[in-house]
C-alpha cells in the first residue's frame, strides 16, 4: 500500500480539473432516486480527503479510509481546514482489510480506488467488505477506468502533467506500460517538485492498475450480496459508449 508516496504532496495539484462538485450532485442524486437518505458514509480510498470534506460539508457525517499515510496526512490538513471537519473520522487502513465500528448508510469511492485491487480475490475481499458494513438497502457507488481508457488512452502511452501555483511549481513525467493479456497497466512516474528557495526535489514511483471488464465488476458484486447494479457514462446518468473511459457504478446491498 506505499502507492502514492511520491504523489500525495501534489495529487490535488496536478487534480486540479477534478470537478469534485459534480461527482458530489452525482452521489446525491443516486441516493434520492433509490429513496434513501444516509447520514453516515464511508469514503473508500478517501485520498486527500477532498470528497470527504465535500460531502461533510453537505451535511454527512464521513470516515475517510485509505491506505496511504501519506494521502491521509493531506486529508488530516483538509479536515482541520474544513468548517465541517468535526464531521470527519479518518481511518488508515488498506481497502481489502478494513473495519469498522458499525455499518453505513452508503460507500463511495472516487477516481478509480477500485482499479488499485491488482491481485487475485482483491476485488472479492473489497466488495464483501463493503457489502458486510453496508445498512441493508444501503447504496454503494464508485468509478472505475474502463478497458477503453486503459487501450487507447493509457496504452503505452506517456504524458507530461505539470501545475504551478504560488507554492510553487511541480511536474509529473508518466510512462505507461499496459499488459492487455494480464490487464495490468504500471504506471512509471517521477514527480518534481520546486522547493523553497528554488531548487527541486525529484521521486521516482511505480504503480499499477488492473483493468475489470463490466461483466467482472458484475459478478464480483452480485457474488458479494449486491443488487440493482447499474453502469452509467457520466456523473449525468448516460449510458455508457465504446468510447466511455470512466465508469460509474451503482450498487444496491441486499441481507
Amino acid at each position: 500500500m506505499k502507492a502514492y508516496e511520491a504523489l500525495a504532496a501534489v495529487y490535488d495539484k496536478l487534480n486540479g480539473d477534478v470537478d469534485y462538485g459534480s461527482i458530489a450532485d452525482f452521489y446525491e442524486a443516486a441516493f434520492r432516486r433509490a429513496g434513501l437518505a444516509p447520514t453516515l458514509v464511508l469514503d473508500l480510498g478517501c485520498g486527500t480527503g477532498r470528497m470527504t470534506a465535500e460531502l461533510a460539508v453537505r451535511g454527512y457525517d464521513m470516515i475517510g479510509v485509505d491506505g496511504s499515510a501519506d494521502m491521509l496526512s493531506r486529508a488530516f490538513e483538509r479536515k482541520y481546514d474544513c468548517p465541517a471537519g468535526q464531521r470527519i473520522l479518518l481511518l488508515q487502513q488498506d481497502l481489502r482489510a478494513f473495519e469498522l465500528y458499525g455499518t453505513v448508510g452508503a460507500v463511495v469511492s472516487t477516481l478509480d480506488c477500485i482499479n488499485y485491487l491488482t491481485e487475485e480475490g482483491d476485488l472479492d475481499r473489497c466488495f464483501s467488505l463493503v457489502h458486510n458494513y453496508l445498512d441493508p438497502d444501503g447504496m454503494f457507488l464508485f468509478d472505475v477506468n474502463t478497458p477503453y481508457k486503459f487501450k487507447h488512452v493509457f496504452g503505452d502511452n506517456a504524458y507530461i502533467l505539470e501545475d504551478e501555483d504560488e507554492e510553487g511549481g511541480c511536474y509529473c513525467g508518466w510512462q505507461n506500460e499496459y499488459d492487455e493479456k494480464s490487464g495490468l497497466c504500471r504506471f512509471y512516474l517521477s514527480v518534481f517538485e520546486e522547493q523553497e528557495g528554488g531548487s527541486w526535489r525529484r521521486v521516482d514511483e511505480e504503480q499499477t492498475e488492473r483493468c475489470y471488464t463490466r461483466q467482472a465488476l458484475t459478478a464480483a458484486l452480485t457474488r458479494a450480496g449486491f443488487e440493482g447494479i447499474e453502469f452509467f457514462g457520466n456523473t449525468d446518468f448516460s449510458a455508457p459508449t465504446p468510447e466511455t473511459e470512466r465508469w460509474y457504478v451503482k450498487a444496491i446491498c441486499k441481507k
